[in-house]
């Protein structure tokens, strides 16, 4: 009977030392929503908010973003590579240089207009900054 209690008592043990790892494991864990947005709407849960873009999958998030003239805008990168916000106007205008993960570089529009800009880097990610 001894032998059997001990038995009941080690994989109960076990079950709960089992239980506690994976809950530690579970509350160490962070979700791509809550750490890069959920998609490329400003203010959505998680993603950039008023006269911010993000850099994540490589590509600008907003693509398009329109704001007064006067307005200051923030880019943040969440990429693990390097970027650039780099005016595509000639000549150019504006330039971050090379921003890291976690980089940010901010940038005032007083001009009314379209402004287009690219990463140097990688020259297929582009978007553009609408004044009014």
């Amino acid at each position: 009977m001894k032998t059997l209690i001990g038995s009941k008592s080690r994989i109960l043990t076990s079950i709960a030392l089992l239980f506690a790892i994976f809950s530690i494991f579970n509350s160490c864990t962070k979700t791509m929503d809550n750490t890069y947005g959920t998609g490329n709407d400003p203010g959505t849960k998680g993603g950039p908010g008023a006269n911010e873009v993000w850099i994540q999958g490589m590509a600008f998030s907003p693509s398009t973003i329109t704001v007064a003239a006067g307005t200051t805008i923030t880019w943040t990168n969440k990429d693990g590579a390097a970027h650039t916000v780099t005016s595509t106007n000639t000549p150019s205008l504006f330039d971050s240089g090379s921003m890291s993960n976690g980089g940010t570089w901010s940038h005032m529009f007083s001009t009314v207009g379209t402004f287009p800009y690219k990463c140097t880097f990688h020259p297929s990610m582009t978007a553009s900054v609408v004044v009014n």
